[in-house]
This record gives C-alpha cells, sequence and structure tokens, in this order.
C-alpha cells in the first residue's frame, strides 16, 4: 500500500473519525481507558477510520483492527504530568521505521507552540515528516497554540491557532489536528491557513455531548475535514454511540440533532 492509498483509508472522501488514546501515558488512571481491548472493540464496530495510540497499545490491539474500516495510527510523541516545568515538553518515543511491523498506517507526532522547548518540538516533528516521506507513511502533526510564551500576530483572530495549522503543513504533515476557535468566521482563517486536511480536537471531557456534537457540525461547514477527538467519545458512558453519532455528521452531513436523538444522547 502506497501513502495516497494510505491516506485515502485513513480519510475516506477526505473526511476522517480520527479518536486518539494516547492520554493513558500522560495520565493514568484516565477514565475510559480501564478496559482498552473493549474501547478499542467498540470503535471498530462504530467504524472509526483511525484510532491514535501509542506504539505499545497499537503493537498489542491492532489485530481487532485487521479486516475492519479502522486503522491504527502511532503517536510518537510522549511526555506525562510528573514532569514539572517540561510536563509539555513532548519528546520522541519512536520512529516511524516500526509503524508498519507494530501494525500501524501512519505517524503522529505533537509540538506545543509558544512552550519550554518548543524548538525541540519543531525539530523532532520534522524529523518524523522526514523519515515517513522515505517509506511513504502519512503524518498527523499536532500543533496546539497553547504555552506562555505564546506571541500570536497582532490582529489575529485565531491567536496563533492558524498559525498552528500552517506548521504542521509547513513542516511536511499530510494531516492536522487543530482546535475549534470559537465561530465560523475565526474558523475559517485556520482552515485556509494550509492546503491539507483539518481535524478538530475535543479538548478535555465537558459532559456536554450535544455541544460537542453541535461544534462539530459547525465546524464541518466551516471546513473542517472531521475531528481528532478523544476524551469526549472515550470519558463518555456509551463511546460506541458517540463515535456513531460523529460518524454520522461527518461522513453524512446530517444535523447535530438528528445525530444526538438517534443515538440517545
Amino acid at each position: 500500500m502506497d501513502k495516497a492509498s494510505r491516506l485515502e483509508k485513513m480519510l475516506p472522501n477526505g473526511k476522517g473519525l480520527w479518536i486518539p488514546i494516547d492520554h493513558g501515558l500522560s495520565d493514568y488512571p484516565n477514565p475510559g481507558l480501564e478496559d482498552t481491548e473493549a474501547l478499542i472493540r467498540q470503535l471498530v464496530e462504530a467504524r472509526v477510520d483511525v484510532i491514535v495510540a501509542q506504539k505499545g497499545l497499537v503493537d498489542y490491539f491492532s489485530h481487532l483492527c485487521q479486516g475492519t474500516k479502522t486503522s491504527m495510527v502511532i503517536h510518537l510523541s510522549a511526555s506525562t504530568r510528573h514532569g514539572g516545568k517540561d510536563a509539555s515538553r513532548k519528546v520522541l518515543v519512536g520512529n516511524p521505521s516500526e509503524i508498519l511491523a507494530r501494525g500501524g498506517i501512519g505517524a503522529s507526532a505533537q509540538v506545543n507552540m509558544g512552550t519550554t522547548g518548543e524548538a525541540e518540538m519543531l525539530e523532532a516533528l520534522g524529523k518524523v515528516t522526514t523519515d515517513s516521506h522515505h517509506i511513504g507513511l502519512p503524518v498527523l502533526g499536532m500543533v496546539y497554540a497553547r504555552g506562555s510564551n505564546l506571541n500570536p500576530v497582532p490582529g489575529d483572530k485565531t491567536q496563533g491557532v492558524s498559525q498552528a495549522a500552517r506548521i504542521a503543513f509547513e513542516i511536511g504533515c499530510d494531516v492536522a489536528k487543530t482546535t475549534w476557535t470559537g465561530d465560523s468566521e475565526s474558523f475559517k482563517h485556520v482552515i485556509s491557513a494550509a492546503p491539507i486536511p483539518m481535524l478538530v480536537a475535543g479538548g478535555a471531557n465537558t459532559g456536554d455531548t450535544r455541544s460537542v456534537l453541535l461544534m462539530v457540525e459547525k465546524a464541518m461547514k466551516a471546513g473542517a475535514a472531521g475531528v481528532c477527538m478523544g476524551r469526549q467519545v472515550f470519558a463518555h458512558k456509551n463511546p460506541g454511540n458517540v463515535a456513531m453519532a460523529l460518524r454520522r455528521i461527518i461522513h453524512e452531513g446530517i444535523s447535530s440533532t438528528v445525530a444526538a436523538d438517534e443515538f440517545n444522547l
């Protein structure tokens, strides 16, 4: 399978329902991740396009995705809650060369823009895109505008989010994980910042699934390619239903209200 074929499987018709479950390395116990196998089975049954996880988890559970619509992407960045002032500084804990053998189909790496260690994180993401390019692996760039040193360009309605998307594109990522900026007008500036697919993050679990679904509906209308959303899904009491509702909104274009009603959310 070449890179274009992998991207089509990950983003059928250019749309993607991606569920990251890499949070257990950073924070554990983490609600919803206690029974990882049961969670993955629910996500596969819901036909999510991609599950993003750390390499050990992919190595152990990727067989559950074989022969299904779901693929796994290995997240190569890591830090933990115990890192003190370096807790937001991500380091690489793997290499694209091991991804296929472990059962993955693509790579993912993270940059926290504006935090201590930003330069090293940019360098690491650049290494991931270079190494992945040579073996035909797509790369997801999780670039967040979130650090205390953040210094947005004056007048930037996105407060750095559009630059984060631009960084992912310019450094060679094929897909970017981005943040909803609160309204369609500002989010369109994020979408126009780069020609690669933009997947919207979910953030911390709010417990208000209908509001999350509405946000996704608005983001899709503003040009998003889908979501890369973890805690809003796996921390829910019925992650499979949330995933199926998201699938209907992203891939079929139905309203968030109809999707929420259909899956009792």
